[in-house]
This record gives structure tokens, sequence and C-alpha cells, in this order.
């Protein structure tokens, strides 16, 4: 049975499995059909079922004892509480009854305290009042004091409550006939209290705080409390500053010394207020001084001033923790009476600095180019010259205008030299965030700004384009023409990328929302218009140049042979000489202008080169007359002037080089085709005199009679 009742036990259990288990262990695991004996199953399952009744009979009967005697015990525990809630009842009330006791004896203690303390209160005031009338009998008296209270040491804390009430008391008594008395009183208090101030001195020297609190609580009272406070001062902040930095110094002194302010004086803030003026107006306003003194070297008076400026206010941050009083900007206002007298000069100073710096930054670079700055004359007449040198000049060899000079490739434009001037500018901008009144600061932002502008922008980039617009060729050059104002496009491209950013970085925050930020968009607006005005005049010039060197290698090198040779049975190679060296020439400036432009100006210089370039052909293939082997010769030039315009990747140059394409194999398309190639998708948009015009050209227009192909 006890088999049965470990397997009943097991949770969860499972009846199936229990029976299987059953059958299992009758038969022994041998379940074939040959040996089965069902009986002997059915014996074993029999005496099994009477077994469970059985333990289930014996479990019934302890679960039905085990029910009765929780119950006993459910009944006794009732009891008990029953018990227990009756004596909280009586202790409760006994307890109100203790209370209302308490109540009584209290109030009539109190009543015996009023009692005493209304017969002892003019008991006591009259004993010290009979006590304060013998001392100052005693002072009355023209002999030394006999009373010991007031000459005994070890006494000093109930003489200085003797003598504090004395001198209140000859403050009130008339002139004449107590004045020795009064004299006497006068030194006496004199005397206590400086000994308790010594004995406070002695106190913070030993680190005794209670001592301390207790004196000072004592020369509360006395007119000397001030005195006090300066000896504590002046004890805390002996050998604190003995760092190179003071500023390191302050902060925890500040710390450590407002701890014992809190411990020893009533009223600490004042105390705290006072101890940080005397180091502001100490040994902080010394230390700036010292170090600001020597305005000889402006530049590192005015690093000196911002650094010692910033640490100052950084620190007054830092003490502002720290409660002084009822005014919040009582830090700002000490800082402010510091570097008053530095701050209300510093624009001219840093304006002067700047313009010193400025000055020598761009005087290093020329000289390091060997190169003095001249004057360059500029406006109508000087253009007017050079106008009359290009048109007069070149024909008749008269010099009517200055020299061309380039000066080697040289475009005296540095964006080094720009960085170093951006570079120091804003560094001035930082200092002016800083150290300039906020009513002030926009204006002195922009006279920073126009610095900038003046150097930068007129001193140097100006002076650049006036030099690369004196460098460029005529427009009809005798010599192969050198430019190198791409160059200075390029450059200065650069560096006015670099004011941009400069000027939205570090203008714009200082201006914005002010009357003055109008003001530096429209002075940056006007020298960029100037310095824009300038490069297009010099590309414009450029541009001119190259056109006007290709001009005259047509014109010198493209002979009438090219196009009309003498025997019409010669084999056609490749284009003329001088195509491959126009070709060549024009090649080499188009990556420099992508290199020197971006944007939309690449596509627009190269589209104002392209289309000049396409009418200089143009003209020039006008010039000649063309027979069928000249004309595949040409055709074969125009194919290498499109390879090299593809290199333009402009699509207008394209459709116009095409269009000549067209145009060219009018020279050699049988007559009877005439007409139809005439009308073709390339052609049929052009006027009428334009196709006739290169008709004309042929070799054959007359005899072949070409014209009647028009009517």
């Amino acid at each position: 049975m006890s088999e049965f009742l470990q397997e009943l036990e097991q949770d969860p259990f499972d009846a199936e499995e229990f029976v299987e288990r059953l059958a299992w262990r009758t038969t022994a695991g041998h379940c074939d059909g040959e040996t089965f004996d069902p009986s002997v199953l059915h014996t074993a399952f029999e005496h099994t079922i009477k077994e469970l009744q059985i333990l289930y009979e014996n479990m019934d009967k302890k679960c039905e004892r085990l029910e009765m005697i929780c119950r006993e015990e459910e009944k006794t525990h009732w009891e008990k509480i029953t018990e227990l809630h009756d004596k909280n009842k009586a202790a409760f009330a006994t307890f109100q009854e203790l209370d209302e006791g308490i109540d009584f004896v209290a109030t009539k203690v109190v009543h015996l305290g009023d009692q005493l303390e209304s017969v002892n209160t003019p008991r006591a005031r009259a004993v010290e009042a009979q006590k304060l009338m013998r001392h100052f009998a005693d002072f009355l008296n023209p002999g030394p004091s006999v009373m010991g209270v007031l000459s005994d040491p070890t006494r000093l804390y109930e003489a200085a409550d003797v003598i504090q009430k004395l001198h209140l008391i000859a403050q009130e008594l008339p002139a004449g006939k107590f004045d020795k008395a009064h004299h006497r009183i006068t030194l006496k208090y004199d005397e206590i209290e400086r000994a308790l101030i010594e004995e406070f001195v002695r106190a913070h020297r030993a680190d005794d705080k209670i001592k301390m609190r207790e004196v000072a609580g004592i020369l509360s009272h006395f007119k000397g409390y001030t005195q006090c406070i300066d000896a504590f001062i002046e004890q805390s902040q002996m050998g604190a500053f003995l760092g190179l930095n003071i500023f390191a110094d302050i902060l925890p002194l500040c710390e450590r010394s407002q701890k014992v302010m809190q411990e020893v004086f009533t009223s600490p803030e004042q105390v705290m207020a006072k101890f940080v003026l005397n180091i502001y107006h100490g040994k902080l306003q010394e230390h700036i001084q010292s170090k600001l003194n020597d305005r000889s070297n402006t530049d590192k008076y005015l690093r000196s001033l911002y650094d010692l400026y910033s640490r100052t206010m950084k620190l007054s941050n830092d003490l502002s923790i720290y409660k002084m009083g009822n005014d919040s900007a009582f830090l700002n206002k000490l800082t402010k009476n510091i570097f008053a007298r530095y701050l209300d000069t510093y624009v001219s100073v840093e304006a002067r600095s700047l313009k010193d710096k400025s000055a020598a930054i761009l005087q290093r670079y020329y000289d390091s180019k060997n190169h003095q700055k001249k004057h360059i004359p500029s406006g109508g007449i000087h253009e007017l010259r050079r106008d009359i040198q290009a048109k007069i000049g070149s024909r008749a060899n008269i010099n009517f205008g200055p020299a061309i000079e380039n000066f080697g490739g040289e475009t005296f434009l540095s964006e080094e030299v720009a960085i170093n001037l951006l570079q120091e500018t804003k560094i001035a901008l930082q200092r002016c965030q800083t150290l300039s009144r906020q009513s002030d600061l926009p204006a002195n932002a922009v006279q920073i700004f126009d610095i900038l502008l003046q150097y930068l922008c007129v001193e140097h980039i100006d002076y650049a384009l006036e030099l690369g617009l004196q460098g460029i060729p005529l427009s009809e050059p005798k010599s192969p023409p050198e430019i190198y104002f791409f160059d200075l496009v390029r450059q200065c491209n650069a560096i006015c990328h670099l004011l941009e950013k400069q000027f939205i970085d570090s203008v714009v925050p200082l201006v914005v929302s002010t009357p003055k930020h109008g003001i530096c968009l429209q002075r940056k607006k006007d020298q960029m218009e100037q310095m824009e005005l300038k490069l297009h005049n010099g590309l414009e010039r450029s541009i001119s140049a190259l056109v006007g060197w290709v001009r005259l290698i047509l014109q010198s090198e493209q002979k009438k042979t090219d196009f009309r040779p003498e025997s019409e049975d010669m084999v056609i190679a490749m284009a003329t000489p001088a195509c491959m060296k126009v070709v060549k020439f024009i090649g080499q400036y188009v990556e420099k202008v992508r290199d020197s432009l971006d944007g939309k100006n690449v596509e627009s210089t190269l589209t104002e080169l392209g289309t000049r370039f396409h009418r200089a052909i143009y003209e020039h293939l006008q010039q000649f007359q063309y027979n069928s082997v000249g004309a595949m010769v040409v055709i074969c030039d125009v194919n290498e002037y499109r390879r090299c315009i593809k290199e333009f990747r402009v699509p207008l140059l394209n459709s116009l080089f095409d269009t000549l394409h067209a145009l060219c194999n009018l020279l050699v398309v049988v007559p009877d085709n005439l007409k139809q190639v005439c009308t073709g998708d390339q052609l049929a948009g052009l006027e009428r005199a334009v196709l006739l015009n290169f008709v004309q050209l042929r070799a054959d227009y007359k005899t072949a009679k070409l014209v009647n192909q028009f009517k």
C-alpha cells in the first residue's frame, strides 16, 4: 500500500499512466498473444481496487480528525482575541485619564512659572542695574578701577557684557559732569574690544570654531564688529595666494571660508559679500593691473585683457552659487568696476591693432615676392587708352597705352594671406563679443568688419585684380597670349567663399536683429559687386585675347591652296596645320576655365568663349573658295573644331558647330541635291542669304549656275 501512496502523491497524477504501470508489473512485460493470461491481470486489478478503497477510507478518517482539531484551535484563538480586545479598551481608558492628569499638571506648572518670572524678572533687573551702578561708580572715582571683572583677563566675556552696557549708558549722560567717566568707559570699551578681536584671531588660528562663534556673537554688539570681519578676512587670505594662477586659488579659498562663515557668523551672507569684495578690490585687481599696465605690445595687451576678463567672468559665475545679499548683479558690478577703464578704450585699441597686423601681413607677403605696391590708374581714360592701343597700336606699331606686364605669371593674390587676415579678424570679433558692452557690440563689430573689407578686399584682392587686368594681353596680340587671369579668378573665388563663411559664422551673430546688420550686408555687397565687375572685365579681355590669337593664327597660317588645291587627286589625311594649332591652343584653356570657376559661371564663360570662337571660324571660312577636294578639307577642319568644342560640354555650342558642319556640306553636295539639303533638318531654320553666301564659296558656283537652285 505504501508504494501506491507514493505514486498517488505524484504531482501531476495521471490515472491512465498509473493503470499502465500496474498492468506492466502484473504481466512482467509479457503481453504477446501466446503467453498472455487475462485472469492474472483481472485478479491484480481487483486486489489493487480493494487496497485503494482501504486507503481512501483511512485518508477520509484522518481528514475528519484534522478538521476537528482545526475547529478547536479556531475557537481557542477567537477567545484570546476577545480577551485582548477587552484589555486594550481598558488600557486606552487609563491612557486618557493619564493624559488629562498630565495636561492639568502642565497647566499648573506654566502658571507657577509665570508667577515666578513675574517676581524674578524685576528682581534680576534690579540686580543687574545695581551691578552696573557699582561699575559706573567705580569709573566715577578718580583712581584706578577696583572692580575685578573689568581687569581680569580670564573673565573677558563677562567684562565685555558689562562694558558694552556701560558704554550705552554713557552715551545718554549729559556732557560736563560725567565727561571723565565717559572717557574712562570709552577707553576700557576700546581695550576690551581689541582684546576680543585678538581672542577671535587666536581662535581662528587654532581653528576653534566654537570659540570664534562665541566671540563673534559678543562682538556683534560692539562698534568694532566690522573689524572682527576684517580680521577674519585677513586671516583667511593669509598665505592663500602663493601660486602663479590667482584664479585657481580664489574659488577653493571661498569654498573653505564659506563653510567657516556658516558656523561662526550670524549673518554669513553679508560676511561673504565683504570677503569677495575684498578679494576683487585687493589681490585680483592688483594682479589685473600688473598684467595690463604695459600697452607697448597691443597684441599681447589685448590677449591678456581678453583672457583676464573671461577668467574673471567665469570666476564670478562660479561664485554666484553663494548667497551675498539681495543684489543679484553684485559680482558683475565688481567685474565691471575692475575692467571699466580698460573696456572704455578697448575697441580703439582693437581697431588699431587689427590694422597694424593686417598691414604687416600684407607687407610681409609683398616683401617675400620682392614687390613694391604701386598706384594703378583706373577709370574711363585708362580704359580708353587701352582700347586705342588695341585697335590702332597693333596696326601702326605705336604704343598709346601702358605696357603689358604679367609678372611672370605671379597673381599677387594669396589664399594663405587671406586666411591669416580672416583668422586675425575672427579673433578680434571673439574679443569684441566678450569685451564690448551690449549696446556697443553691433557698432564695434561693424568697425572690425570694415577693417577686414579694407585690407582683404581693397588692399589685397582689388590690387591683385588691377594688376591682373593690366597683365591681360590686347585683343589683337602679336605673340601667343599668356593669360594668368584665370588663376587669379580661381584664387579670388576661393577667398570669397572663405569671406562669406566668416561673415555668417562670426559677424552676423553680433549684428543680427539690429540696424547694423543691413549696413554690413550692403558694404559686403558693394565690395563683391566691384570685384565681380573687375572679374567680368578680366574674363572679357581674356576671351578677346584668346579669340584674337585664333584669328591671327588662321590669317597667317591658313593658305588659299588648303581649300582649293591645284590637283584634285590628292589624298585627304587630316585637318590643316592651322586648324590643328587653333584646336590645341583653345583646348589648353578649356580645363583652365573649369578649374578657375564654379557653378553657372563655368557654363556662361565657356559659352561666351565658344560663341566668339564659332564667329571667328565662320568669318574665316567665308574668305576662301572651295573646290571639291578643298570642301572635304574644310569639312575635316570643322570636324576637328567640333571635337574640340565637345570638351566645352555646352549643348548650344555643339548645335552651332553642327550647323556649321551642315553648311560646309553644301560645298560638296552635287548641284541637283543642293535644294534638298538646304531644306533639311539642320539648315531649314537658316535664312536664305546665309545659305546663299556659303554656296557662293563653291568654285563651280557660276559654271554650274547654282543660283538657280535658290529661285
